[in-house]
This record gives C-alpha cells, structure tokens and sequence, in this order.
C-alpha cells in the first residue's frame, strides 16, 4: 500500500508540475495555428506572473492577481501581434525580444519595488490559490486504493489544475467544431483563401494571440499564486520553450498536447523523487542529472521529430494582402 500511495502521489505531483506547461503549450497551438509563431511563451509566463503576484499581495485577492496575470499577458500578446502582423517584423526576433524584456524587466521591477533582490513578498491566506478538496474526500480516504486516488490526486488541488484540463478539451472543440476555429485554421494554411472569402486575416490573427495571451496569464499566474507563493526572478526556468517542444512533437493537435505536457510534468516530478538516489549498478546519481531530465527529454523531442512534424503551412510568413 506504501508503494501505492507513493505512486499517487507522483502523480498528483505530475498534475501540479504539468500545468503552467498546458497553459503555455495550448496558447503556443491557438497562436501558431492562425499562422503567427510565437517564440515569446516563456517571456509571457514571467509577465504574468510578476503581475499576478504583485497585485495580488496589493489587493489581497488571489482572482485579482489572476486578472492582472491574464492582462498583463495579453498586453505583451498585443505587442507580438502588432510587430509581427502590422509590422511584419520577423516573428522569432518579436517573441525573442520579448523573453529578454521580460527576463530582465521583472526582476529589475522586483527588485525597485521590493528590494529582495527581485523577490516579491510571500503571499497568503487569500492572497493565493488554495487546494479545493472534492465533497468526500477525508471520508473515503481510507478505502484501499481508490481512496488515496480520490483524495490526492483527484481532490486536493489548485482551481487553475482543473482550469488547464479543461482548457484542451475546450481547445479542442473550439477549433474543430466552431466557425471561428475552422477559419482559424485556415488562416493558418491558406491566408490568401480566407481574406478572398471576405474574412479578415489581421482580426482573426489578433484574437488568436489574444487567447495566446490569457492562456499565458493562467500559467504564469499559477506559478506566483497558485504553485508557488511569491515571485522570483526566471522562475519559469524554461517552461516556455518546453512548451513550445511539446506543441511541435503534439503536431499542433491540443490533446496529443495536453499528454505531451504530462510526460514532462512525470519527469519533472520524477526528478524530484529521484534526487539522490541509487541506481544499480551505478550508484548515486548527482541531484543534476534528475534535475535535467526534462529539457534532455526536449532535446531528443526536437532531434527526432522536428522533421516529422507538420506545422502550418502559413505560419511564420506575415500576410500582405494583394490589392
């Protein structure tokens, strides 16, 4: 029973790691699929983050921080899509000036408003997400397996976990059973069929890097607010560009994303679990090796199925509409 509870408990651990990647990956899919290739997630995640933590310390209120995570977020969307839509800028360069801006602007915010060396103050009480426990959850606690199933894993977690999984199955319908989401994707393809059909590239593109935004604030709002307690400075550590490797080997396809991102999120907890300790035959393994696990994962990804994949015909070319 021991081994089992250990098990539920990696899991639930996989659910809580796994989820700024969700958010992060599903806004990567909505962008990229309307043909604007977003290279900023990571940069995204830091700014909402910063926010949420930030006004929701001010406020006193976690939801608060939520929509000032989710603003901020779609406020840097807006730049992306204003550079690479009505600039045409080249759409790597907008989304890697914006990582860098963010990388820095937030921990020199941080550090001038708070002086903790970019830190925010902790949050608490009502200042952050707290776990929501299912009805039942202590009562059936002590049935043999299903009981630790239904209290740590299912119950017990963060309103913005259950947020992210339903997040792919709504990204899902919304792009393939919707007006919006078949044009959508066809703007990622074939531009030049859509604005002949009297539809308007540049709004369409705009509204998906919208949703790019606010799925943004999620996950970094649960970085400061829900997962954590306090922002600090890189604490996306990368989730960004992980997501982005989990949208390419999901082949731009929001339930093949949502799986991908629970193989990182295992690996993520797995690394935590597996810190010093012993592998046969080898002996104790250095704590860095489990800590890099993830982005190896995301190397091999990339090597072996970057060819593979097949992104949007459209997508990284700006859209010139022919007079």
């Amino acid at each position: 029973m021991a081994s089992w509870l250990d098990l539920v408990y990696l899991l639930a651990s996989t659910l809580r790691l796994s989820t700024p990647l969700i958010f992060a990956c599903l806004a990567g899919l909505w962008a990229e699929r309307s043909g604007v290739f977003d290279i900023g997630l990571e940069g995204k995640l830091l700014i909402s983050a910063f926010a949420a933590a930030v006004v929701a310390g001010a406020t006193g209120s976690a939801w608060a921080g939520l929509a000032a995570g989710i603003v901020a977020s779609i406020l840097a969307a807006l730049v992306h899509a204003y550079a690479s839509i009505d600039q045409r800028a080249d759409q790597v360069v907008s989304g890697t000036a914006i990582n860098i801006a963010a990388d820095g602007g937030t921990a020199l915010l941080g550090n001038a408003l708070f002086s903790q060396g970019g830190r925010t103050p902790s949050l608490s009480g009502a200042e952050r997400f707290h776990d929501v426990v299912l009805p039942g959850a202590d009562v059936f606690s002590g049935v043999p397996f299903v009981g630790p199933v239904y209290k740590f894993l299912l119950s017990g977690q963060s309103p913005l976990v259950y947020a992210a999984f339903l997040v792919a199955p709504l990204t899902w319908w919304a792009l393939t059973r919707t007006r919006f989401g078949l044009r959508l994707r066809a703007v990622g393809d074939n531009p030049a069929a859509v604005d002949t059909a009297g539809v308007s590239v540049r709004g369409l593109r705009y509204r998906a890097l919208i949703v790019c935004g606010a799925l943004c604030g999620f996950g970094g709002a649960y970085l400061s607010v829900g997962q954590a307690a306090f922002f600090l400075p890189h604490m996306s550590a990368g989730k960004g560009f992980i997501a982005l490797a989990a949208l390419v080997f999901s082949n731009w396809r929001p339930m093949r994303a949502l799986a991908t991102c629970l193989l990182f999120g295992f690996l993520d907890a797995l690394s935590t679990n597996l810190q010093g300790a012993d592998v046969p035959f080898v002996g104790a393994v250095p704590v860095q090796f489990f800590q890099a696990l993830p982005y190896l994962l995301t190397i091999v990804l990339l090597a072996g199925f970057i060819g593979k994949a097949t992104p949007p015909k459209a997508g990284g070319r700006a859209y010139v509409k022919e007079r």
